[in-house]
């Protein structure tokens, strides 16, 4: 039986997928990238190797040499660090300059077309942990009044519209007014740049975008999310039903309750 190859960026995501794979007695390598993955995940899995985000030829060797054919992109790779001081390879520096612009459908779709060049394919991101995308309702806190429910279908139109552009899948608004749209700085940077403008209780809206390649790029939320919610301000989050994955779902529920955030699938 041929391994399954992981590619892991940060967050738990890497951690929940390498889990569900083991219960599935699949073998499985990891390759973790150094400029996100969680140094943790040696505990959980027994291959891993260490390379960075820039060595695109040493990935696809790595798997090859470990008969990877079906592989998965799991856990975040902060889009900004392609500006950053980070090494690539004669493979990843070609592939970069041949790219029309760099937004993130772009860049990751050009790179799975490198793997399938030799031989390796992408599943959705996310085929493991289907059972952690959220059901349309209410999930935990407090029902929303009709004027907040209205933001909500406000900040929807709006999100789908910048993630349909591939800019951002979040935005904040408060009084149907939009107070941030997320860009390359990631979700939790939008939510506190959104507060520091427009104070408490505002609403943020996560959404797919309209055509999503979930290869590589599935909404998540988290624990971590809830904190910066909370640190925040926030009054609800409203994430995309059916699109959304929540890991680690019933202690983002218990801290969602227990510090007072509502979330809710639409």
């Amino acid at each position: 039986m041929s391994n399954i190859g992981i590619i892991a960026g940060n967050s738990r995501f890497p951690f929940l997928v390498a889990e569900e794979i083991k219960k599935q007695n699949q073998p499985f390598i990891v390759i973790a990238l150094k400029e996100e993955a969680d140094k943790d995940i040696e505990k959980v899995c027994d291959k891993v190797y260490w390379t960075s985000i820039g060595k695109l030829q040493k990935i696809i060797d790595i798997f090859k040499e470990n008969d990877v054919k079906t592989a998965l992109m799991v856990g975040q790779v902060k889009h900004a660090k392609i500006y950053s001081a980070i090494t690539m390879d004669f493979r990843a520096m070609k592939l970069m300059g041949s790219l029309l612009n760099k937004k993130t459908d772009t860049i990751l779709g050009a790179v799975v077309k490198e793997f399938e060049k030799d031989g390796i394919n992408f599943l959705p991101s996310h085929i493991y942990l289907k059972h952690l995308l959220a059901q349309k309702g209410l999930i935990v806190g407090k029902k929303l009044n009709s004027a907040e429910t209205k933001d909500v279908e406000f900040g929807f139109k709006i999100a789908k519209g910048i993630a349909g552009f591939d800019i951002g899948q979040t935005v904040v608004v408060k009084d149907k007014s939009v107070l941030a749209v997320e860009s390359i700085e990631g979700t939790d940077e939008c939510i506190k740049r959104a507060y520091g403008l427009g104070g408490e209780n505002a609403i943020v809206v996560k959404v797919a975008k309209p055509n999503q390649d979930f290869r590589f790029d599935v909404p998540v939320i988290g624990t971590r999310t809830i904190d910066t919610l909370k640190e925040n301000k926030i009054r609800a989050m409203a994430i995309e039903a059916g699109s959304t994955l929540i890991l680690d779902k019933d202690e983002v529920i218990k801290k969602a309750k227990e510090l007072g955030v509502t979330i809710l699938a639409v």
